[in-house]
This record gives structure tokens, C-alpha cells and sequence, in this order.
């Protein structure tokens, strides 16, 4: 396998730095272990932000993301670790990870941290309707 997780989040340069736009990525594989049982956490990750001057590349948030898959962690912890390796990578105007746990013991966990550079003004970029889905069926 040549492939291996990493830590590691590479970058490039913004295109346009002096625009906002929203990139938006979803990233239906994320997994790590419940810190108490052992069991595979199984989530959905939306990842929402608006770059400043370096956007990630993807190969190197694929195998940052797969890193996880042997850690023990709380959907909690684990959903705010990840934005602020994301915040210390690309220092974005606007960053918004929501990380939709499947259902455990009959509970779904949808937890969702953001991060805004001091100054930036804009409003919170609204992601399409059907962005997220909530497999409850509940409204938005």
C-alpha cells in the first residue's frame, strides 16, 4: 500500500485571495473509535470555509482524515481537533466543519464548530438546502 494516514495537511495558494468564495467539501468516510468501548464511530463530515491566502489539498485531507480511523475520541473532541488543524493550516477567513455521526444506541450526534479570523466581517457563508442531511427526517 503506498498510501499511508498522515497528520500532515498540505496547502497551495489561493487563486483568487482577494475574493471570498465558499468551498465546500463532503467527506462521507470518516471513522474513529468510541474512547470508551472501542467501537467504530462511523460520520460524515461537511467541511465549509472561506480561504484567505492557502486553500488544503485534498489528497493530504484524505489521509489526514483517515488518521483518525484507530484513535479514541468523542464526536465532540474529535469535530473541534480537526477545525483547529484546519484553522492552524489554511488561517481562513471562515471555517465551519459539521460532523454528522451515524446513530449509536439509538442517538444520532450532529456537532458542528466554527472558526472567523478576527476582522472578517461577511456573513456566515448558508449552505444549500440539501447539504446536510439529517437522516431523522427532522427540519433544518
Amino acid at each position: 500500500m503506498a498510501a499511508k494516514p498522515s497528520k500532515t495537511l498540505e496547502t497551495f495558494a489561493n487563486p483568487k485571495p482577494g475574493r471570498d468564495y465558499v468551498i465546500r467539501m463532503r467527506i462521507p468516510e470518516f471513522t474513529c473509535l468510541c474512547p470508551k468501548t472501542g467501537q467504530p464511530d462511523f460520520a460524515t463530515l461537511f467541511l465549509e470555509y472561506v480561504a484567505d491566502k492557502r486553500c488544503v489539498e485534498l489528497k493530504s485531507l484524505k489521509l489526514y482524515v483517515w488518521s483518525f480511523r484507530d484513535e479514541g475520541h468523542f464526536h465532540e473532541d474529535v469535530t473541534n481537533r480537526i477545525v483547529d488543524d484546519l484553522v492552524a493550516a489554511l488561517r481562513p477567513r471562515f471555517l465551519r466543519l459539521t460532523a454528522a455521526f451515524n446513530v449509536r444506541g439509538g442517538l444520532y450526534t450532529h456537532v458542528t464548530a466554527e472558526h472567523r479570523a478576527p476582522g472578517w466581517k461577511a456573513a456566515p457563508p448558508l449552505a444549500p438546502a440539501a447539504w446536510h442531511s439529517d437522516p431523522t427526517g427532522a427540519p433544518r
